[in-house]
Parts: C-alpha cells; sequence; structure tokens
C-alpha cells in the first residue's frame, strides 16, 4: 500500500492587510515547497480568486470588437484595495506586447502603437474592458487581461479575437424552359469561407437539385455560390430567401 501526502493551503484571511500579506507570501511558499518534495498541493487561494473573460470574441472586418475582464472574489472591497494596476497585452509569437494600462494613480494610459485602434470603455481596477476600433485582420489573436496586486504579484487571464469578413449575400433568378420551374443561386464573399442557404417560406415551393461552387480569390477571401431548381411556381410572388454566415461570425 503506498501512501501519499496532500497539503492543503490556508484559506485567505482579509482580516488586515498585514495578515493578507503574510499568508499570501506562505501560500506562494508553500506551493513552491511542495512541487520541489513531490507533496500534493491544493491552493485554496486560486478557488477563491477568479477572473472572468470571454474565451473567444468574434468580431466582423471594420466593426468594434469589445474585450472585458472581471476579477472577484468573496470580498470584493478588499480584493480591490489590493490591486493598483489593470494591464491588457497582446499576445506575439515571441513576446506579450503591452496595449493598454490603468493604474490607480496615474489613470488610463495606451501604447504608442495601439493610439489610433484601442481604448478604454470601462477603466477599473475590477472590471476592466476596452474597445478595438475598426478591426482589421491583424488585430485577430489573444489578449490578456493582468490584475497587478501590491504585494502579491499579479493575476491573469486571456481572451482570443477572431475577425471575419462576411460581404452581403447576392441573389440570382433566372427562367427555366419549365414556366413552372426556375433557376436560383446564391452567392456571398468572406474569410473563412461562408455557408449559404437558399430558403422558400411557401409549402408548395421545393429546392431541388442544389449544386454548391466555392472560388478562392486572390485576397484570400472565398466566394461562395448555391445554385438550385425552384419548382412549383404558379405566380411573380414567390419570395426566395438567400443568406449567408461564416463558422467565426454570428
Amino acid at each position: 500500500m503506498l501512501d501519499s501526502v496532500v497539503f492543503s493551503s490556508t484559506i485567505p484571511n482579509l482580516t488586515s492587510d498585514d495578515m493578507f500579506s503574510r499568508m499570501s507570501a506562505f501560500n506562494r511558499w508553500a506551493s513552491r515547497w511542495c512541487s520541489e518534495n513531490n507533496v500534493g498541493f491544493v491552493d485554496n487561494w486560486s478557488q477563491t480568486i477568479v477572473i472572468k473573460t470571454q474565451q473567444s470574441v468574434l468580431a466582423r472586418l471594420g466593426e468594434n470588437a469589445h474585450l472585458s475582464c472581471h476579477l472577484s472574489w468573496f470580498s470584493s472591497s478588499v480584493l480591490e484595495s489590493k490591486i493598483i494596476q489593470v494591464t491588457w497585452q497582446k499576445t506575439l509569437s515571441d513576446e506579450q506586447k503591452n496595449v493598454a494600462t490603468y493604474n490607480q494613480i496615474f489613470g488610463q494610459t495606451v501604447n504608442d502603437d495601439f493610439k489610433n485602434k484601442v481604448q478604454f470603455k470601462e477603466a477599473g481596477l475590477q472590471n476592466n474592458s476596452i474597445v478595438i476600433r475598426n478591426v482589421a485582420e491583424q488585430d485577430g489573436g489573444c489578449y490578456v487581461c493582468v490584475f497587478n496586486m501590491f504585494p502579491d504579484g499579479s493575476l491573469s487571464n486571456k481572451t482570443c479575437l477572431h475577425v471575419y469578413e462576411l460581404h452581403e449575400p447576392v441573389l440570382q433568378v433566372r427562367r427555366s424552359k419549365s414556366p413552372e420551374e426556375s433557376l436560383v443561386s446564391c452567392s456571398a464573399t468572406g474569410r473563412p469561407a461562408p455557408t449559404v442557404t437558399l430558403t422558400v417560406p411557401q409549402q408548395h415551393l421545393h429546392l431541388s437539385q442544389h449544386n454548391t461552387i466555392t472560388v478562392t480569390n486572390t485576397n484570400n477571401t472565398v466566394t461562395v455560390t448555391t445554385t438550385a431548381v425552384l419548382s412549383g411556381l404558379h405566380d411573380d410572388s414567390t419570395r426566395v430567401g438567400c443568406a449567408a454566415r461564416v463558422d467565426s461570425g454570428p
């Protein structure tokens, strides 16, 4: 029979600043010691502090994207007194690049590289959000929200921005040899490749012989055209729906 040892860290004590800092330091030391000595460690601090972000944000090319994060604890008033700064960073291939910072003393600061692109929507030490204006393809990627707490270090979480492009679909209707049939097509261009759908609301109408053609354009957008035969026509009041969406869009 094998015995195992597990150490459970202290529960955060918020009765005073001195007690909080001492217990925070002890928790960090215990975590390192347990790791170095192959002892299981239950971190009660990580279980009581939660950084809430959107895991994924979708934004259409040219529109604005909103990124937000919220730091919650069971005693938010004491927690906020520990936070001195909130920083947004963009994850690049080899580094984290500062985008914008809200500091308790110095207020809002946007990095020079992002001044014409990013602004704060909500500047706070617990609730913080930014707006990325006129989203371009290069704005896509993951952003990290970092809460700096004195003297206890930092906590962070990330949210990833997915940028998509989608142009309005185009519907075309052509008469066939039969007076009760028409050839209808729905075409849309986007990135990634859009899903194109033809629909008819009237029950007596029917779409058949569907055919889809996909073309990749020189700018890396994709044009998808779906064609079908519409049968059951008796007058000119027929309505045909043509819709398009992309997997990373709404």
